[in-house]
């Protein structure tokens, strides 16, 4: 058959439609007088269009045909022609490895090893692998019987009748199988040194673990003794030596056949510079005293496969209990975490990626992190001690340390990517990891794996999609912080028998451990994958518990948090997956009453903690933005402030435990630590959250009664802390409320308008609920509670400008527009400027001020309180800071702008900067504020309750000391240098403000 010149032939046409690359050269390959029987058959041009490469499988196939003896090539052609499994298996193999065509060429005999798959063939085992063996006696018909074996693998895998992970174990039962032929033949070789030891090799690596590559070094380990006591130790080991050296060399050496593979020792103790073959003592000596973390991670799967089985077994034995102790030694996880990034570090650049096996996303990032749970978990549940990385992943998912999804998401990518590095080595056989970068070897690789509508297109979206689900589970499980906490547990500690958490709880502090453990009972008993879950996490979380003043408290939280969040799928997975979620709550629930409170009432909550960006405070836009939706979406004003004070729960829980979680510093965010900051923080947070909540209120009334507007412009004022942005979790909100009637509106409508309005909020902010009530004070106002909730702009200013008192003014300092009409309010601001920033400064008035501080010191601090201790009114305590400063804004607010702030510590900050207090007293100051702003917070979150004056109960004091960073048994020194820093600060008082 030819081709007509300048047409295309209708197989010409044919050939491009089943796939090949090269039709001209192909017809060619058809004309030849061998393939006549064969170059019309459209059953052969279908099978052939079905293989990876029908070009390579062509010419693979005439090379075979050529190879054959007359009368054995018609035999072929016929079975192939009338046989479709046969067909497939052999069309398959030689479009997919051109080295196994080369194979069949030189053996053209071999093809009959693909003739009949019996029912015990389709997935032999070393057995079978032995006896395909059986017949070679040398180094070359070793390679030979090798290679024909490997045939039958390939045949089975590339049609299927073979999984990825059932190829890869026939692989290393096939290297089982020619481990034992070869030290067969070794010994043969040498019957004297075969005669004076015993010799047991151990297979590591993926051979151990029944997850071999089609070209894979094959690294063992030996392990030799006396064969009897008549032969000495030294002998023993050097005739082990021999053979040894000798196996290595039938396996690894190149002959006319080729390679098999190579044998690689380099595993044993001390590599390559340590002995070929130890005894077992030998052995066990150096990994009892010297093996470094990485030693213990091969060791994993350590497997003996050939050579004397009762040695080998004694080897297994002898170090699995090492194995299993690995992850107690110090800084275990975070050195498998180097080992893996060493390893991504001297990738060469030019190949990182292409590098399938070794690079970011790839088979090292699946198997580094499957061995790194069961190295930690494994200490105590046998299921997970498995050398296959896929049962291993399986057992771990069935035991609840991953997450059934992740599991069943990483096992996918990890068939995809092994099933890649197959079909890559099966080409040539050769080693190699690298994705090839050729058009056509690209092709060939795609359509092996059944991509088939655009091959290399969708070979690179795949293997990228698979890359990036590898990497990104990688980082949520090799970096787990749990698995840390875990390793460092004793080995007792990571099983929740009776004995012995009873005993671990009294160690840890449990004050009544029978309670406790009852908690643990509940929590952890069945065999449900929840109760699974519990039992990973609970020895860790017991350990956190106890680093605070009471454990109890927060394993009752933890299980009261449980109990509510039972039957919601996402709860224990967070804990188990999400970054430090778990150590975050145990953090919470065991720092006082105030953040589990909170989260009791919407545990959901929970979910913040394995955020990253989930203890980061929110602004007062996303928050005003998310109440006044709610608001918006709710029937009636009543249940449109219960949303808002929803949100204000969920927001203060927020605060509260990223106070109580930064208080305890962290290695990624030292500034965390900075007191300064917390305290800035928490008071602009629940400032910028308060102000929302009643903008969300104001919004709910004004709908409620008057539709869309209000009839007169309205506006809150924010006064003290809440105007200096400096409110603590328990805070009322100061207020002045102003309103303003626009042009046309009645007075007399608008003041009554503005009137229910005030009371409404009110009421609506306090209704008894199970959120926290936010109380609204407007004793600030002109008259105090004599005077009207509500006032005019106009009123305002005629009463400051005729009966404003010093005090007064001062108050105005704090003052700053909340909520309600922003224009109404900046012009509030521009009325009181110049009586709290006066032009002439004060003069008088100073000793007014001075006098009205003295009389509030002896007339307001409560009966029998310590003055040294009190953080608001007691000696260096808020109120003198912030008298100090309030009177160097009112004398030269007017002169320096800086000073014209609602802030304490940025006043502070800007009279230091302005010469008018000194660097040295600047701090002392500040220092005592944010010392005494700490103190207020952490009784609060500590008791559930405000409070001015440190605990007096034990626990609670404990609690408190261990919020501000003080060890347990370091309350003394707490309250001492409390003592100290804010006597400093009424010294600096002392001078600044009375002139002393």
């Amino acid at each position: 058959m030819t081709s007509v010149p300048g047409r295309r032939s209708s197989t010409f046409t044919r050939l491009l439609r089943h796939g090949f690359t090269h039709p001209a050269a192909a017809e060619r390959l058809l004309d030849l007088p061998e393939m006549a029987p064969v170059r019309t058959d459209s059953v052969l041009l279908d099978a052939l269009g079905a293989t990876a490469d029908p070009d390579l499988a062509l010419r693979g196939l005439v090379r075979l045909v050529e190879a054959q003896q007359p009368d054995e090539r018609q035999v072929l052609l016929d079975t192939l022609l009338s046989a479709k499994p046969l067909r497939d298996r052999l069309l398959g193999v030689l479009g997919a490895s051109e080295a196994l065509g080369d194979h069949l060429a030189r053996h053209p005999h071999d093809w009959q090893a693909l003739v009949m798959y019996e029912a015990s063939d389709l997935h032999p085992g070393v057995d079978d692998f032995e006896r395909g063996l059986a017949e070679a006696t040398d180094p070359v018909s070793l390679r030979v019987a090798y290679r024909r074996c490997l045939l039958s693998i390939a045949a089975r895998d590339v049609c299927g009748t073979t999984d990825v992970a059932q190829t890869a174990a026939e692989l290393a039962d096939l290297a089982t199988a020619t481990l034992r032929a070869a030290l067969a033949i070794a010994r043969t070789d040498a019957p004297e040194d075969a005669a004076a030891c015993r010799l047991a090799v151990i297979a590591m690596g993926k051979c151990g673990g029944h997850e071999l590559n089609y070209v894979s070094d094959v690294d063992v380990i030996f392990v030799g003794e006396q064969a009897s006591e008549s032969v000495d130790e030294s002998t023993a080991v050097k005739a082990a030596t021999r053979l040894a050296s000798h196996l290595m060399r039938i396996c690894s050496e190149t002959t006319v056949e080729g390679a098999i593979w190579p044998v690689d020792a380099n595993l044993r103790p001390e590599g390559r510079n340590g002995p070929l073959v130890r005894t077992l003592s030998s052995h066990l000596a150096y990994y009892q005293r010297w093996a470094k973390t990485w030693e213990f991670q091969a060791l994993l799967k350590a497997r003996p496969v050939a050579g004397d089985p009762d040695l080998g077994a004694e080897y297994v034995e002898a170090v699995s209990p090492l194995v299993w102790q690995a992850a107690e030694r110090e800084n275990f996880v975070p050195d498998v975490q180097k080992m893996r990034r060493r390893v991504v570090d001297n990738i060469p650049v030019a190949h990182i990626d292409r590098e399938l096996k070794l690079g970011p996303g790839g088979l090292r990032d699946v198997e580094f992190a499957v061995q790194l749970l069961q190295l930690v978990h494994g200490r105590s549940d046998p299921t997970l001690r498995s050398g296959s990385t896929l049962e291993a992943l399986r057992a771990l998912a069935a035991g609840g340390y991953v997450g059934r999804a992740d599991a069943a998401q990483l096992g996918e990518a990890y068939r995809f990517l092994r099933s890649m590095e197959h079909r890559i080595q099966l080409y040539r056989l050769r080693r190699t990891h690298l994705v090839p970068e050729g058009e056509e070897d690209l092709r060939r690789l795609g359509r092996s794996l059944g991509l088939r509508a655009d091959p290399v297109a969708e070979l690179d979206k795949e293997w990228r999609r698979h890359g990036s689900v590898v990497r990104r589970l990688h980082e949520k499980l090799f970096y787990r912080p749990l698995l840390d906490a875990v390793a460092q547990l004793a080995p007792g500690e990571t099983r929740l028998s009776t004995q012995a958490a009873r005993q671990r709880l009294e160690a840890l502090g449990y004050a009544d451990p029978a309670a406790a453990l009852r908690h643990l009972e509940a929590l952890s008993s069945g065999v449900s994958r929840k109760a699974a879950i519990q039992r990973t996490l609970l020895p860790v979380l017991l350990g956190w518990f106890a680093d605070s003043a009471d454990p109890d408290a927060g394993l009752l939280g933890f299980r009261q948090v449980s109990d509510a969040l039972g039957k919601t799928p996402w709860y224990l997975r967070l804990l188990r997956d999400e970054g430090a979620a778990a150590e975050n709550l145990a953090r919470v629930l065991s720092a006082g009453r105030l953040a589990p409170d909170l989260l009791l009432r919407a545990p959901e909550a929970v979910a913040l903690l394995g955020d990253p960006e989930g203890l980061k405070p929110r602004g007062r836009d996303h928050l005003e933005q998310e109440v006044l939706a709610a608001v918006g979406r709710a029937d009636g004003a009543e249940a449109a402030v219960a949303s808002a004070r929803a949100v204000r729960r969920r927001e203060l829980f927020r605060t509260a435990a990223a106070d109580l979680i930064g208080s305890y510093g962290t290695e990624e965010n030292p500034a965390e630590q900075d007191p300064g900051a917390l305290v800035d923080r928490v008071g602009n947070a629940v400032t910028d959250l308060n102000a929302a909540t009643i903008a969300g209120a104001l919004r709910a009334v004004v709908r409620e009664r008057w539709g869309d507007e209000l009839p007169t412009r309205f506006a809150v004022i924010g006064m003290g802390r809440f105007g200096g942005h400096e409110l603590s979790y328990g805070s009322d909100a100061d207020v002045l409320f102003v309103h303003e009637p626009r042009d046309g509106d009645d007075e007399h409508e608008a003041a009554q308008a503005a009137a229910t309005v005030v009371a409404e909020m009110r009421r609506l902010l306090q209704l008894p609920s199970s959120d926290p009530p936010l109380l609204i004070d407007a004793d600030l106002r002109p008259e105090g509670r004599n005077g009207p909730l509500v006032r005019t702009l106009a009123s305002y200013a005629a009463y400051y400008r005729r009966w404003s008192l010093v005090w007064e003014s001062q108050a105005l300092l704090r003052a700053e527009p909340m909520a309600g009409d922003a224009e109404l309010g900046a012009r509030f601001i521009e009325l009181v400027d110049p009586l709290r920033y006066p032009a002439d400064g004060l003069g008088e008035e100073v000793r007014e001020i001075r006098r009205l501080k003295a009389r509030m010191e002896t007339e307001r601090l409560p009966r029998g309180a310590d003055p040294t201790l009190h953080t608001k009114l007691g000696r260096g305590g808020l109120s003198d800071v912030e008298w100090t400063v309030q009177l160097l804004q009112m004398r030269h607010g007017c002169s320096e702008p800086g000073l014209r702030t609602t802030r304490t510590r940025s006043a502070l900050a800007a009279a230091r900067d302005a010469g008018l207090l000194s660097p040295e007293d600047a701090e002392i100051l500040d220092e005592a504020w944010v010392l005494a702003t700490r103190v207020r917070n952490g009784v609060m979150l500590v008791r559930g309750r405000a409070g001015d004056t440190f605990p007096s109960e034990a626990k609670e004091l404990a609690a408190v000391g261990r919020y501000l960073g003080y060890g347990q048994g370091h309350v003394g020194e707490m309250v001492d240098e409390y003592r100290r820093a804010t006597r400093r600060a009424r010294a600096v008082v002392e001078r600044l403000f009375y002139g002393a």
